[in-house]
């Protein structure tokens, strides 16, 4: 919380009652777990294309994207947190789409990265 008096944040001013913020913690931190899904899976291709498995780690960026675009139909407006970047209907239609897109390169790609 910031304190009023010094505009700085301080861990232990628990504001009205202590309660209510250590509650109101747990749910906000909730509003980031669909974001936290997507991104756990983008780590995971980022690590098999470092690995040099480039076509299942693009794969599995493309799966984040429409991954994203699942959630981002599915879960209220509320709780999706970092996922909403545009109207609804437009963050679907761009994840999906890049996500297809991503999908149809990696598997269309003949042979190895580089030749």
């Amino acid at each position: 919380m910031v304190s009023r008096e010094t505009g700085w944040f301080s861990a232990y001013d628990s504001g009205r009652n202590g309660v209510s913020d250590r509650f109101g913690a747990r749910s906000r931190l909730s509003v980031h777990v669909p974001f936290g899904l997507v991104l756990l899976v983008v780590l995971i291709g980022l690590l098999l294309i470092s690995l040099g498995h480039w076509r299942r780690g693009s794969m599995l960026l493309g799966g984040a994207l429409l991954l994203g675009a699942a959630l981002r139909a599915v879960v209220p407006q509320e709780r999706i947190g970092l996922l909403a970047i545009r109207s609804r209907t437009v963050d679907i239609l761009l994840y999906g789409g890049f996500g297809l897109v991503i999908i149809a390169v990696a598997v269309t790609i003949r042979g190895w990265l580089f030749g």
